[in-house]
């Protein structure tokens, strides 16, 4: 199964689940590094051997799903190839025309798992005498796209380490206009110690011009006023679920609550009604109780370390959540100056795509913001993720918006920029995020938090870098 910018998964018989409710189809899938649920809603192409779903993402985003029969798996390879070979061509006459004057001495999209190189993105080496550039192209595709970035400065790193005689000054990234921002925006916050960076977009006729960094100062971010919920009568419905060992509480930034087993919804509040239900979402009434509290009850049986059903989808749904409830409960144990109360979800608000991590914003003790970037699996995208929820928190604190707001409500924040703490199971870190990080402006303190493997049953924290 492969779904664009993304690993694919190889399912069988027992990895994967199907299930129809109320018109409505669901597919998930796991292995042991991630677990990946979609809404299907259309098939776009059918043929020996391969099926194309139209699917739907977090946020209503549209995208596709291949199913791939790995009998067939060479037919599929020569379309894959003959695409790439497709934007390869392009990219190199990219180069051609604004380098003539170096020679490309290397041009591949040849895959390369050693050094985490992806064959999603042409790559090249430019050289004249002993000063070089890498380069970097993104072929247009939404998926891709803002993967380019992350691809671009591990070749870079790979080209310095591989190439000791030649003086390599930065990386070239070549980006279809309309699709630049997030990269440009990142590129904005990187260390230019480290390297140069030029950016480059192409038009659809192929038309390459230079880009201005300076024209993406603006951020798609929003601080949206935090609420605060008054005593009502459904209150009543509430409290008694809320009291169940084992449900969690989350007060969301619109003044809603949120009940929760190890980080999986149940229920909700909206405004005077109570909205219950795993995939679809009733309206509760007082005769719903009874069924209210036997999900709940049933959630906590199923989502629990010590279940004998560790491969029931409701155990494995949403690892994420699961770890942000673990993080939200023992936060002293991530860092122990963090404050346990209050520690905000996904704010500020910005429009991206399913980024798969989850984001919380919380204060140490000092007043200074720490944003922190959950993932529950490797990740090789993560510290530039990190980087555009950092970027937006400090674009809120340097305008001072969050007192106003009615977040962090008594405490003074500190003007300096937030701090990052990167959190995921020990081993679960890629390998090339350190890479990453070097890269980024020293005036970002970022921390890397591993947890023990059995983070699901207790939060340890097993090293931090």
């Amino acid at each position: 199964m492969c779904e664009p910018g993304e690993e694919s998964i190889r399912i069988a018989a027992d990895n994967f689940h199907l299930e129809a409710r109320n018109g409505s189809l669901s597919l998930q899938a796991w292995d042991d590094r991630r677990n990946l649920v979609r809404r299907v809603i259309g098939v776009d192409e059918q043929s020996r051997g391969k099926l194309v779903l139209r699917i739907e993402r977090f946020g209503k985003k549209t995208g596709t799903l291949s199913l791939i029969d790995l009998d067939r798996r060479r037919g599929e390879n020569i379309d894959l190839s003959s695409a790439r070979q497709e934007f390869r061509e392009q990219f190199h006459r990219f180069l051609r025309r604004q380098f003539s004057a170096y020679k490309i001495a290397e041009l591949t999209t040849e895959a390369d798992l050693e050094h985490s190189l992806s064959p999603s993105y042409p790559r090249a080496l430019l050289r004249q005498g002993a000063s070089a550039w890498a380069a970097i192209g993104a072929a247009d595709d939404p998926f891709h796209c803002d993967g380019v970035l992350t691809f671009g400065l591990i070749w870079l790193d790979y080209l310095r380490s591989r190439e000791s005689s030649l003086a390599i000054h930065g990386l070239l990234l070549y980006l279809p206009a309309g699709r630049e921002k997030t990269t440009c925006l990142r590129l904005l916050f990187l260390d230019p110690k480290a390297a140069q960076y030029v950016a480059y977009v192409y038009s659809k006729d192929q038309i390459e011009s230079p880009v201005d960094l300076g024209d993406y100062g603006n951020l798609d971010t929003r601080l949206e006023p935090y609420r605060r919920r008054l005593p009502s009568d459904l209150d009543r419905m509430v409290d008694p679920i809320r009291a169940l060992a084992g449900v969690e509480t989350i007060r969301r930034a619109d003044g809603e609550l949120s009940l929760r087993v190890h980080g999986l919804e149940f229920a909700r509040t909206r405004g005077e009604e109570l909205l219950f239900g795993i995939d679809r979402r009733r309206r509760a009434q007082p005769a719903n109780t009874r069924e209210i509290h036997r999900i709940a009850e049933e959630l906590i049986r199923l989502r629990s370390f010590d279940t004998i059903d560790r491969l029931n989808p409701l155990y494995l749904r949403n690892p994420e959540a699961w770890l942000e409830s673990q993080v939200r409960a023992n936060i002293e144990a991530i860092d122990a100056r963090l404050l346990p109360d209050p520690i905000y979800g996904q704010v500020p608000a910005f429009a991206a795509a399913d980024r798969g991590v989850i984001d919380l914003l919380a204060v140490d003790r000092a007043g200074h913001l720490t944003v922190l970037e959950l993932k529950a699996s490797e990740d090789i995208h993560v510290p530039l993720q990190a980087l555009d929820y950092w970027m937006r928190v400090k674009w809120h604190l340097d305008r001072r918006e969050f007192a106003p707001s009615g977040y962090f409500p008594g405490i003074a924040l500190r003007a300096e920029p937030p701090r990052i703490l990167l959190v995921s199971p020990a081993l679960d870190f890629h390998p090339s995020n350190e890479r990453i990080l070097r890269f980024i402006a020293p005036g970002i303190e970022i921390e890397r938090v591993g947890v023990g493997l059995e983070w699901q049953k207790k939060l340890k924290v097993m090293f931090r870098s």
